[in-house]
């Protein structure tokens, strides 16, 4: 009876954490929205949703800033879900779509794409990027598989790390040989939510929905998989489909955030460990706070790129690197101590 009671209060309490989480996430927006190079009061912000009439800062708030903080908001909460999805997947604390090889991929594809048939829709693009993003996570899979040992966290790290490289290289490449694509993509490879309107958004929104409630709907099949895939097995898990379904919404949902804000790192990283701290190992619980929690972060990226250099502004890619560099740098050292 006492554990019960237990398990209903820790219910309750995770509830009120993520209804808590929630109003801090709409609080995020509401600033980001409301400050920037012209600072505009919250009264304006009302009215330009509520009464628009076409004057400047009512079209500076529907669209500039609004579509620019609602496409931070998703692409953070994509990448939040799909860097806890890799960590619950390979049982590795470094995982994450940057760091594994899945957004150079996405990159290197969709740079591909615009220097073959010059400037394309989203669509394409976002097409682009989850076949780019596809390719490198089973390429890194396989490299880090070879030997007696298996895929294990130290040679999917080391494998995704020379991919990263490899793919980064050809980037590069492509773009010194070709101005024009350069020209096309070079804000966006630095990882910027600046530029994009409602309609992008749009666009790959579906594909965004589609793998966050696949996502959600997988946390109990990803936390017994974190236990070990004998025991997943023991527990009636096929761990072949579920690993299957899992990789493939991690490529869809790094493949959608490279096509709206290109390649920005270490959401993926960071976040599920912050959640974690807080919410324990059960998946039903770290995906959607990782969601929020990644929304949030990106969102706060984004507004210190926007203050912190004003009028100027740091594409976010550049301010998640500056925060999650450490970080990473951390848990690596912590993990080689272990």
């Amino acid at each position: 009876m006492d554990k019960r009671v237990n398990g209903n209060q820790l219910v309750t309490m995770r509830l009120l954490g993520l209804g808590l989480s929630a109003v801090l996430l709409v609080g995020c927006l509401v600033i980001s929205v409301t400050l920037g190079a012209a600072d505009i009061d919250f009264g304006t912000v009302w009215e330009s949703l509520t009464a628009f009439d076409g004057s400047t800062n009512h079209l500076i708030i529907t669209t500039v800033r609004l579509p620019r903080v609602l496409i931070a908001l998703v692409v953070g909460a994509a990448l939040g879900v799909a860097g806890a999805l890799m960590q619950g997947l390979t049982r590795n604390a470094l995982a994450d779509p940057g760091i594994l090889g899945i957004s150079a991929g996405a990159t290197l594809a969709v740079v591909v794409t615009t220097f073959l048939a010059g400037t394309g829709s989203i669509q394409v693009y976002t097409w682009a990027a989850f076949a780019g993003g596809a390719i490198a996570a089973i390429a890194v899979y396989t490299l880090g598989s070879l030997g007696r040992s298996g895929a294990t966290p130290l040679k999917l790290i080391l494998a995704g790390s020379v991919l990263t490289y490899l793919l980064s290289a050809l980037t590069t490449g492509i773009l010194i040989l070709n101005q024009r694509t350069l020209d096309e993509v070079r804000f966006w490879l630095a990882g910027s939510v600046a530029g994009r309107d409602f309609n992008v958004l749009l666009q790959v929104l579906p594909y965004l929905c589609i793998g966050l409630v696949v996502a959600f709907g997988m946390g109990k099949q990803i936390t017994a998989l974190t236990l070990g895939e004998e025991v997943a097995k023991g527990l009636g898990l096929r761990v072949g489909w579920v690993k299957a379904i899992a990789s493939i919404i991690v490529v869809l949902l790094s493949g959608s955030a490279v096509a709206l804000a290109g390649p920005i790192g270490f959401i993926g990283l960071v976040i599920p460990h912050v959640v974690r701290f807080w919410v324990g190992v059960d998946y039903r619980w770290i995906l959607p706070y990782s969601a929020i929690w990644g929304a949030v972060l990106l969102s706060i990226a984004d507004l210190v790129g926007r203050l912190i250099i004003k009028p100027q502004e740091l594409p976010v890619g550049i301010v998640m690197a500056l925060i999650g560099a450490p970080f990473f740098m951390y848990l690596a050292r912590l993990n080689v101590k272990q």
